[in-house]
C-alpha cells in the first residue's frame, strides 16, 4: 500500500466518521469532537505500538518496560485509551467517561497538553443532544474509529500522514461550515505561498500571532528544511487554540509554544516588559476585525501603535503593526494576508501605510485571485515586509517595492478557485527576479508611490488593461447578409412544405 493510497484511505475513513453527526449537529460544533477523537485514537495506537515493542524487546520485564514508557513523548494513563472507551461504548454515561479519560491524559501530560481539552465536553446536551441521542452518537463515533482504515499504528502509517489527515479534516470542516468555522483555516496553497515568501531558514524563530489551527505555522516549518527552528503562536479562540496544540503534537512539533490570548490587547509571547522578537512572522489575521481594541491602543504597554491607531472597526493595521514590532530589527521578515482595502483606504490607515513605506519596510505587494477562501469570495493580497531594508540592515539600499498581479493565477473549481503549484512558482519566480513583466509585475520607486499618495492599489502600478479586439465591420456586415440570405431561403422552403400539407401559413 503506497503512502498516497494510505493517506487517501485514512482521510476518507476519518471524514466518513463524521456521518454520525451530519444533519443533527452543526459542523462548527461537531468538528471538535471528531478532531479530539482522532487525536485520542492516534496517541492510543502509538502507545499500544510502543508497549508491544518494549514487551518484545525486554521479554515482558514490566519494570524495564514501565521505565521506557515513562520516557516517551507523552504518557497514556491506565484506563484512558481509546480502546478502554471503546469497550465501554454501551455505558449510559459514555460521554462522562470520555471526559474523565481526557482529563486524565491532560493531567498526566501537563507540560504538553495542559488545557487542551478544557473547551470540549462529550457530555454536552446542548451540542450532542439528550442522553439517548448523545449515547447513540458517541457509540457510533467510537465504532467508526475502530475500523481497520483508522488503524493509526506507526508500523502502518507515518506521522506525516496522521498530521496531514488532521489538516485535511480541518480544511473540510472549514469548507462545510463556511464562515462559522472557516476562520481557523488558511487554504493550503495560500499557506504554502506565504511560507515560501517568508523563507524561514535553519535556526529561525517563526511566529504566527493569529495562528488559528496552526496549519500555516506547520507549512512555514516545512520550508526550513531541517528540525532546527522554533515555533510560536497566539490564538484568541480557546477551542481553536486547542486544535492548534493538538495539530502541533500530531506533527511532532511538541515544543511549539502556542498561547491562548488576545494578541492585540494582551499578547502572551513576552519576556519581562517587552515582546519576544522573531526571525519570521506570518499570519492570516481576521479581515477588517471590528471592535479590535482601538480604545486601548493609545496606552498600549508595548507601544506597538506609535505610527497611528487603526480605526476601531478595522483591525487590519493593528495586526500589521504588531507583526512588524515583533520582527527582529535589521533582519526580521513579515508576510501577511490582507483584504485589498488595506492597500488604499485613507484616514488613519493611510497614515500608517505611508509611515511603513517611508521607513522602507515594504518589500512587495502581491494580489491573489478572488474566491480562494471559504469565508469570503473577495480577492486578497499578501504584503511582505523586510526589516533588513531599514537603515543598518543588509538590504538597506533596496528602496523599490515589487507589485505582482497574480489575480489570474488560479484553476477554477466547483466551489473555490485554487492556486496550483505552477501558479505559486510563477509568483515566487517573479518575487526572486524583481523585474518588470508586462501585465504581471512592476517595480515601483518610492517617488512613484509618493506621487500616488501612498496608495498601493495594484492596478495603479501593474497595467492589466486588455484592449478590446478590433472588429472588422465590413466582415461582420457580410456575415449578416449571408445569414439573412440563408434565413430567407429557409422561410421559402418552409412555406412550400406548409402549402403541400395544406396548412395556412
Amino acid at each position: 500500500m503506497s503512502d498516497q493510497i494510505t493517506q487517501q484511505k485514512i482521510n476518507q475513513a476519518a471524514w466518513a466518521a463524521c456521518d454520525t453527526f451530519r444533519g443533527a449537529v452543526d459542523p462548527a460544533q461537531y468538528k471538535d469532537y471528531i478532531l479530539v477523537m482522532l487525536f485520542l485514537k492516534y496517541i492510543s495506537d502509538l502507545w499500544a505500538d510502543r508497549v508491544n515493542q518494549y514487551r518484545a524487546q525486554y521479554s515482558n520485564d514490566e519494570a524495564r518496560i514501565r521505565r521506557r514508557l515513562e520516557r516517551e513523548r507523552f504518557v497514556l494513563p491506565e484506563g484512558a485509551s481509546y480502546y478502554d472507551l471503546y469497550e465501554k461504548r454501551n455505558e449510559p454515561n459514555i460521554g462522562e467517561l470520555i471526559n474523565i479519560a481526557l482529563e486524565k491524559i491532560e493531567d498526566t501530560n501537563r507540560s504538553k497538553l495542559e488545557g487542551v481539552f478544557r473547551n470540549i465536553d462529550f457530555n454536552s446536551e446542548a451540542n450532542l443532544g439528550r442522553p439517548k441521542d448523545r449515547n447513540r452518537r458517541l457509540k457510533n463515533m467510537l465504532e467508526d474509529f475502530a475500523k481497520p482504515e483508522l488503524d493509526l499504528s506507526p508500523s502502518r502509517v507515518s506521522e506525516d500522514i496522521i498530521g496531514e489527515c488532521y489538516i485535511y479534516l480541518i480544511s473540510r470542516f472549514a469548507s462545510d461550515a463556511g464562515k462559522k468555522a472557516g476562520e481557523f483555516f488558511t487554504p493550503a496553497p495560500v499557506s504554502r505561498l506565504l511560507a515560501k515568501l517568508a523563507a524561514p531558514k535553519p535556526g529561525n524563530t517563526i511566529c504566527d500571532p493569529a495562528c488559528g489551527s496552526g496549519s500555516l505555522l506547520i507549512r512555514a516549518a516545512e520550508e526550513v528544511g531541517s528540525d532546527n527552528f522554533a515555533l510560536y503562536g497566539q490564538e484568541v479562540n480557546g477551542a481553536t487554540w486547542a486544535l492548534a496544540r493538538m495539530n502541533m503534537f500530531l506533527h511532532a512539533k511538541d515544543a511549539a509554544r502556542i498561547e491562548w490570548c488576545d494578541t492585540l490587547n494582551s499578547p502572551s509571547l513576552v519576556e519581562g516588559d517587552h515582546l519576544l522578537k522573531f526571525d519570521v512572522v506570518v499570519a492570516n489575521p481576521p479581515f477588517s476585525l471590528d471592535k479590535w481594541g482601538a480604545e486601548n491602543a493609545e496606552t498600549d504597554t508595548f507601544k506597538r501603535f506609535w505610527r497611528g491607531v487603526p480605526p476601531k472597526s478595522k483591525g487590519d493595521y493593528g495586526f500589521i503593526s504588531h507583526m512588524i514590532e515583533i520582527a527582529k530589527r535589521h533582519s526580521g521578515r513579515v508576510a501577511v494576508i490582507v483584504p485589498h482595502g488595506v492597500l488604499f483606504r485613507g484616514g488613519a490607515e493611510g497614515k500608517i501605510r505611508q509611515a511603513l513605506i517611508e521607513e522602507n519596510l515594504l518589500d512587495a505587494v502581491i494580489g491573489l485571485p478572488a474566491n480562494l477562501f471559504t469565508t469570503t469570495g473577495i480577492p486578497v493580497a499578501i504584503l511582505v515586509f523586510d526589516r533588513s531594508r531599514e537603515e543598518g540592515g543588509a538590504n538597506e539600499k533596496r528602496k523599490d517595492v515589487l507589485f505582482i498581479d497574480a489575480s489570474k493565477e488560479f484553476t477554477a473549481s466547483k466551489t473555490q478557485n485554487v492556486m496550483e503549484d505552477v501558479h505559486i512558482e510563477k509568483v515566487l519566480a517573479a518575487y526572486r527576479v524583481r523585474e518588470f513583466a508586462d501585465k504581471f509585475t512592476y517595480v515601483a520607486t518610492p517617488e512613484e508611490i509618493a506621487e500616488n499618495d501612498y496608495n498601493l492599489n495594484i492596478p495603479r502600478y501593474v497595467d492589466t488593461f486588455e484592449p478590446e479586439q478590433e472588429i472588422d465591420v465590413a466582415a461582420v456586415q457580410r456575415e449578416i447578409n449571408s445569414i439573412e440570405a440563408e434565413l430567407a431561403d429557409v422561410r421559402q422552403r418552409m412555406a412550400e412544405y406548409l402549402k403541400e400539407l395544406g396548412v395556412d401559413a
